[in-house]
């Protein structure tokens, strides 16, 4: 379907199907109601490309994630989708898995206007790099958020939410627990690891214990609980930083004959629906990640918009949602 046969459809010209179409006042509203009319009827789907060239903007957002594989992310992105959508954006998924070279290739879209802005999930260490590249741009980032106040951002306490893990646990008599935690580059698990250790203090639990898992995945999770079962005195109770390495110490818990929770008791983080289909139901920090996505997009919007607006933090809470793994 052209604009051209909507015309026809619609007994008007093709200037006024244009007009329509880029929201112009100067169309009588009995006309751009034949118009809508016949865009309904047909189906229609305007060009994009086309547009981007008669208007030099692509209504199109570059989404950066560093693992499209992890729950959590991908219903951040649902969340960003969910906003560009209701305001006429659509967005451009790049799965870089951190790497800058992957990441460069992709941030060239913002040359060429291809997009518009970008939001990125890319670990906190990467953001000089990644600063360089985008320049001026309108620029997010997710999840791994700046303190400095330079890069608007949008994520949750993270320090505090593991704080809140641990004083759960040792309220329900848990003496030794063990944090299974990913790569320390990133900031969530930095911050993570530090509420762990600050409450385990705060609780006076002399106890610890911490397996650094390879990747945010059921098997790493599965490798690094064998290590702390492997150990002298074991957990009875623990603590992952992702509902997927949580579930992969379900398995070796189960796997070595113990029982979840009257052996050791697994709390997770994020809150996917992964937590809803281990057995038992797993324990879970909730983030609210599709608000997340939403937020970040909204803030991006914003900056489009107004480019001379200072970045905004916007810092939202976790909550812990208890199941019958703990």
């Amino acid at each position: 379907m052209s604009v051209q046969k909507i015309a026809q459809m619609a007994g008007v010209s093709v200037a006024t199907v244009s007009r329509v179409l880029n929201n112009s006042d100067s169309v009588k509203p009995a006309n751009r109601q034949k118009v809508l009319a016949a865009i309904e009827e047909s189906n229609y789907q305007p060009n994009l490309l086309a547009r981007q060239l008669r208007t030099a903007r692509s209504s199109m957002i570059l989404v950066l994630v560093s693992d499209i594989s992890n729950p959590f992310c991908a219903e951040v992105v649902k969340g960003i989708e969910a906003r560009a959508e209701k305001n006429g954006y659509r967005i451009l998924l790049c799965n870089s898995g951190a790497d800058i070279a992957r990441s460069q290739s992709s941030l060239q879209l913002l040359s060429g206007k291809v997009v518009e802005g970008i939001i990125t999930m890319n670990a906190l260490s990467r953001l000089p790099e990644l600063s360089e590249l985008i320049g001026e741009a309108p620029w997010v980032q997710c999840a791994e958020h700046d303190d400095n106040g330079q890069i608007a951002c949008v994520g949750i306490d993270d320090e505090a939410a593991a704080r809140s893990v641990v004083h759960y646990l040792a309220g329900r008599g848990r003496q030794r627990i063990a944090l299974i935690n990913h790569d320390l580059r990133y900031r969530y698990a930095r911050l993570r690891q530090q509420g762990y250790t600050a409450q385990l203090n705060e609780q006076h639990l002399t106890w610890q214990a911490i397996a650094y898992a390879s990747e945010l995945s059921f098997s790493a999770g599965r490798v690094a609980m064998q290590q702390l079962l492997a150990d002298a005195v074991r957990p009875d109770a623990v603590f992952a930083v992702s509902d997927t390495l949580a579930a992969g110490a379900m398995a070796a818990i189960q796997q070595a004959g113990l029982r979840i929770p009257q052996d050791i008791a697994v709390v997770g983080f994020d809150g996917s629906e992964l937590a809803d289909m281990t057995s038992p139901p797993l324990t879970t920090l909730a983030q609210p990640s599709h608000a997340i996505g939403r937020q970040a997009c909204e803030l991006l919007l914003q900056k489009i918009a107004f480019p001379d607006v200072p970045p905004q933090c916007v810092i939202m809470q976790g909550e812990l949602v208890v199941r019958a793994s703990s």
